[in-house]
């Protein structure tokens, strides 16, 4: 399948995509080079601004061939096809279920299906998306809020801390959002994916200095931990807690989220280059 979205417009370029293994669904990231829209002035410096500090403005595009699609509601910008909608949210007990994610993890409860064979534009956006296929009982558990939209085949849950320091110290709370395979799953992202550092575990131990670790996957245990075993040792090392993140499998890290959080700030810019200090956000 292609996108007849990037087909039709040379301005558009396709920067990602993921298709399933039966060819039924493709969903891609797809960007305009550039806005040229501007009518007067004021826009047109917004625009020159935007055109030259890099940031391009993007929209999910999925392409469903006798299949389905879960969306985050308020996602969809339009359709074109032969689609029915309903809700996700599969009877009392899926309803009950979608409130429980609701309270828990501040997701959505009730989340639209688009079943048939048609194309499916979601809302334009200036953030960054992570596409990842998920095989059959895999799961990932990601940051709150990182869920966008997936292939209708693909479950989203809850996943609670298994200890009381992850849940209290942690930066996520006591629940984080589950979604499991199989299926193909766009997840938003606060940094581009280029900005992105994968880490594979085998039975080892990764401690982090911050609250930047986005998601993870296999057998892993989260826990928060002091950096030495005692209060002495932490004030010499000059650290204090880190997520720590134990077992075997793979735990994605985005290094340059706080540093666009300082970006704002001339404070901390101004300390950052006087010293190699901490980047800790939230632990």
């Amino acid at each position: 399948m292609t996108s007849i979205i990037a087909d039709d417009n040379e301005r558009i370029e396709v920067i990602d995509s993921k298709e399933s293994a039966d060819g039924k669904f493709k969903i891609e990231v797809v960007q305009y080079a550039e806005l040229e829209g501007a009518t007067d002035l004021a826009t047109a410096r917004s625009l020159f601004f935007v055109k030259n500090s890099g940031p391009r403005l993007k929209f999910v595009v999925i392409t469903l061939n006798n299949s389905s699609a879960t969306l985050e509601s308020g996602a969809l910008y339009y359709m074109k096809g032969m689609l029915e909608v309903k809700s996700s949210a599969g009877g009392l007990g899926g309803l009950a279920k979608g409130i429980a994610t609701k309270m828990l993890t501040d997701e959505t409860v009730i989340r639209p299906q688009y079943s048939g064979t048609g194309t499916i534009v979601l809302e334009p956006s200036f953030g960054h998306f992570i596409l990842t296929s998920l095989e059959d009982n895999q799961s990932i558990i990601v940051d709150k809020g990182m869920y966008y939209c997936s292939e209708g085949t693909v479950e989203v849950g809850i996943s609670g801390q298994k200890t009381f320091s992850a849940a209290g110290f942690g930066g996520e709370g006591y629940w984080q959002t589950k979604v499991t395979g199989p299926g193909v799953v766009v997840l938003a992202s606060p940094v581009p994916r280029s900005e992105i550092v994968a880490i594979n575990l085998e039975n080892e131990r990764l401690q982090v200095d911050g609250n930047f670790a986005l998601m993870r996957s296999g057998n892993i245990r989260f826990s928060v931990k002091k950096s030495t075993k005692s209060l002495i040792g932490s004030a010499v090392s000059g650290e204090g807690l880190l997520q720590t993140f134990e077992g075997t499998g793979r735990v994605w890290l985005a290094p340059t989220q706080a540093i666009y959080a300082r970006i704002n700030n001339p404070a901390a810019m101004q300390r950052m280059a006087q010293s190699q200090g901490s980047s800790n956000t939230t632990t």
